[in-house]
This record gives C-alpha cells, structure tokens and sequence, in this order.
C-alpha cells in the first residue's frame, strides 16, 4: 500500500477514534431522580445530574448538543447541555410523557404522552408547542427515519405502529404488529422497523414505507427495547424477565445468541462505533456493555437506582 494512503487512513482512523471519545452515555435513574453520565471511552460515571419528576426516556440532539429526559411523573421533560453537563431547563407537556425523540436537523422534539394517546412536537429552539398528533393508545418508543421523513410511534395498548409524515405532521399509516409494542427501531437505511413486543415474547419486523409486517421473531421474556449493531447485521433486545438479550441476525431473521446480563434489562443503544452495545439493568442498577462482534459482557458500569434509559441515549 502507497505510503501516502496509509496516512490518510491512519489519520481518519485517528479522528474516528477522537470523535468516538467525546461519546456520552445519558442513563435515566427512575428511583433516584437522576441522570448517570458515562465517558464511553474510559468506561466509567464521571457525572450525575439531578432530574425530578421520575426520569425515564432519553433523546439526543446532536445539532444543538442536547439531551432531552421525560419525566412521567413531571408531566413534561427536562432539557440537558450535553456538553457542559448540565441542566438547562424543564419544558411542560401534559399527561405522562414517555417516549421522546429528536429529529435528525435538530429542529425538533417530539414527546409521547402515556395518559392522552398523544404524540407533541416542539420547536427545539424555543421549546413553543408546535402540534399535538393524535396517536394509539399509550404511545411509548419512538424513532426518526435516518432521511428525517418519518416519524415511528409504538402504541402499547393498541398493539400497533404510527408513521407519521414529518414534514405534514400527519399520520400517513397506521398497522397492527404483536402484542403491546414498547421500544422500536429503524435501520439506517430507512428500509426496516424492528419492535420490541412486551406481551407476545417476539419482535416484529415491517418494511419501514409501507409498514406490511416482513416477519416475526421469538426472543425472551418481556422484551423492553432493541438496537442495531455492526452495520445493522444484528439486533439486540433486551429481555426484562429474563435478565437476557436476544441477538437476531437481521439477514436470516434468526435467534443467534442469548447474553446473560444484568436484572431486569430496560434500555439499549448502540454505541458510534458501530461494535458496542450499552444495556441499562433496572434492578441492578447499572449498565451492561456487550462487544458486538464477540457478543459478550466486556464490561459493567454502576450507576443509579432504577437505571432504564428508554430511547436512544448515547451522543457522538
């Protein structure tokens, strides 16, 4: 190999690596009203940040170097300075917010309301309510399409997925997957949702345009939440009764692999780097870090009481 190219591959290399250390981990602390931060690089908490109202999902927005945290029990969530690892403000929205997301311009929030089968969108910048989007009953996960098309919403109680059209802020379609939808997931092309069925022990797979069901998996006992891995060959899933996590192979829609992790695994985000996967453990109150191309436990990291981190909480 020319030495010329070997440098330039060296240097990307470096920059990938300086990029993928400055990646935050952001693990709601439902039973201790806090927020555990973790240096993904060092592995460790180098900060806790206090938020009432019993934190539960997280959103990253990266163009304006935040982090958004629902507080079911505030009615609303608190808005964090990603950088400066502080809290910036609260923003009220109703009922029990849930589920949140971000858009991928980072112009907008978007919050799930449990209690008024709802989704509201917020100006980012402002924080002024811009809609509220009528959904299913007791809408939960959420997920942006990777071209900021769609807006994917699992409605628990109505056993069913939501697309919204982001740029109408209407419901385009609306189908039925298993039994009580919680964490969803969308590939990086835009092609696939996975979600996470609590009820049913299985995930659902849909093609991403026209949400028609590709197929079904069976995983563990009460699966929470799921992530993508090594350029989306695999999905993880956490299984909350079965203190486990569930490794699909997304070509042959096949149960690979079961990791034993910590008690009663809720949240999981896959971090930049494409090959680790982060889990937070409910009533083990940390976090479980799975090398994703070994598929084992490479680390544990304490953090606080009630560690769920729903949604996507790792930042890049």
């Amino acid at each position: 190999m020319p030495k010329p190219l070997v440098c330039v591959l060296l240097i990307l290399s470096l920059f990938e690596c300086a990029a993928y250390a400055q990646s935050l981990a952001f693990i709601t602390n439902q039973l201790d009203n806090s927020v555990s931060v973790i240096d993904t690089q060092n592995q460790r908490v180098i900060e806790t940040l206090k938020v009432e109202g019993k934190p539960a999902g997280v959103a990253v927005n990266r163009a304006l170097k935040q982090v958004y945290i629902s507080t079911p029990e505030g009615g609303g969530f608190a808005v964090l300075d990603s950088d400066k690892l502080k809290s910036l403000r609260t923003v009220k929205v109703g009922g029990a917010s849930l589920g949140i997301a971000a858009d991928k311009s980072g112009e907008h929030v978007f919050v799930a309301d449990w209690y008024e089968n709802s989704v509201a969108v917020f100006d980012a910048k402002t924080f002024d309510k811009i809609k509220t989007i009528t959904v299913g009953k007791s809408p939960s996960g959420m997920t942006v399409s990777p071209d900021n098309r769609w807006l994917y919403v699992a409605n628990r109680i109505d056993d069913s997925i939501s697309q919204i059209d982001l740029n109408k802020l209407t419901i385009r379609n609306t189908t039925k997957v298993g039994a009580h939808p919680f964490g969803i997931a969308v590939d990086s092309k835009g092609k696939r949702i996975y979600t996470a069925n609590v009820e049913s022990d299985d995930v659902t797979i849909l093609d991403a345009q026209r949400l028609k069901r590709l197929a079904t998996v069976k995983v563990g006992a009460r699966p929470y939440a799921v992530a993508l891995a090594l350029n989306d060959s695999l999905l993880f899933v956490t299984n909350q009764d079965d203190s486990t996590v569930s490794v699909i192979d997304t070509v042959t829609l096949k149960q690979v692999a079961v990791i034993a992790v910590g008690d009663k695994p809720e949240g999981i985000s896959s971090h930049p780097d494409d090959s680790h996967v982060y889990v937070a453990n409910w009533f083990d109150n940390n976090v479980s870090v799975i090398d994703a191309k070994t598929l084992k436990v490479v680390n544990t990291i304490g953090t606080g009481e009630g560690s769920r981190a729903f949604g996507e909480f790792i930042t890049q």
